[in-house]
């Protein structure tokens, strides 16, 4: 399985982002799918995460209302777009593939496999 995620960059304080992940490997319909974030001197945290058919959602309360993940399983893709970015929305945002299709989840340990990280920066 690889996961390829995209999308970060830099943005102003209000601003806004899109990051995707493509997935190859496996059938990705059958599996949750979750975003995580590690800011450097932080230990990595949950995001977000979708189901892989009913696709109902879970985020993380410093989050909710702001973000919101979805997937295009035709396209084998999972999406985060961020709105109304804060200074310590910074950090390195990592898709990662569930090894069950539901529910979604926030451990890290549910996760078998691992993007690359792409970097969300956010000036005030």
């Amino acid at each position: 399985v690889q996961l390829q995620a995209s999308g970060g960059g830099s943005v102003q304080a209000g601003g806004s982002l899109r990051l995707s992940c493509a997935a190859s490997g496996r059938t990705f319909s059958w599996y949750a799918m979750g975003w995580f974030r590690q800011a450097p001197g932080k230990e990595r945290e949950f995001v977000a995460s979708i189901a892989g058919r009913d696709r109902s959602t879970y985020y993380a309360d410093v989050v909710k209302g702001r973000f919101t993940i979805s997937r295009d399983n035709a396209k084998n893709t999972v999406y985060l777009q961020m709105n109304y970015l804060k200074p310590e929305d910074t950090a390195v945002y990592y898709c990662a593939e569930d090894r069950l299709a539901a529910p979604p989840q926030r451990h890290a340990a549910r996760y078998d496999y691992w993007g690359q990280g792409t970097q969300v920066t956010v000036s005030s």
